[in-house]
């Protein structure tokens, strides 16, 4: 028996075709570094400038009001600011709202490390990245702490006491994991089969040189 969370609220049209898009080894299109995202206050920053200079981790989320997508960026949030410079790496997350829900989004997750947003999803479909979920098993996450019952009721919640009732993106969008640059160079491509498929935090982190974070049990830091 399929799992819930697998399963397309709306999904009685058929999933969209899987789109093709670049792979390991290979180079950002030009015209898909020239793309824009838009940072907090609504200015356009080309995607390709992010990680012009140095190595990035870029982390494309389904949309902001999904508990899956919230409790994985408030793991993201944990990765010290440290232990990044150390590799110089930059982490980066990539949601599709308007970009009015970035610093609403950050105050609740806790998350300070760079975050922009695609609100045509242009990026999401150069990559190549999934509509609609696949019926795979995923495992279990370990940043995933609601259950589906619990964690559909936040984010209803979220929803309905916000400014504006929308889902802060699709709902049929899926998103994935880049390491990419200097340039335009692609190291690692993941795509999202569905809203529990993402990379653990720390495998990512090993793959760019990055110690691994302690995310259960992890003492708070106090800075004086």
């Amino acid at each position: 028996m399929a799992a819930p969370v697998t399963q397309q609220v709306s999904g009685r049209a058929a999933p969209a075709p899987v789109l093709s898009g670049p792979e390991r080894g290979q180079s950002l299109a030009d015209a898909v570094a020239e793309l824009p995202v838009l940072d907090a206050s609504g200015k356009r920053v080309a995607f390709g400038a992010l990680f012009r200079e140095r190595q990035a981790v870029v982390v494309f989320v389904r949309h902001f009001l999904c508990y899956i997508c919230k409790e994985y960026v408030e793991d993201l949030a944990k990765i010290p600011k440290s232990f990044l410079e150390e590799a110089n790496v930059t982490l980066i997350v990539i949601g599709q709202s308007s970009y009015h829900h970035i610093e609403p989004f950050c105050k609740l997750t806790g998350y300070a490390h760079e975050i922009y947003v695609d609100p045509e999803r242009e990026i999401y479909k150069r990559l190549g990245m999934k509509r609609g979920e696949e019926i795979a098993s995923s495992g279990q996450s370990p940043h995933v702490k609601s259950n589906l019952l619990s964690g559909s009721i936040q984010s209803l919640w979220r929803a309905v006491t916000g400014p504006l009732f929308d889902f802060q993106g699709d709902p049929a969008q899926q998103g994935g994991t880049l390491i990419v640059g200097p340039g335009n160079n692609i190291h690692f491509i993941h795509r999202d089969r569905n809203r529990l498929d993402h990379k653990p935090i720390n495998s990512v982190l090993q793959l760019v040189g990055v110690q691994h974070v302690n995310f259960r049990n992890r003492p708070s830091v106090i800075h004086v």
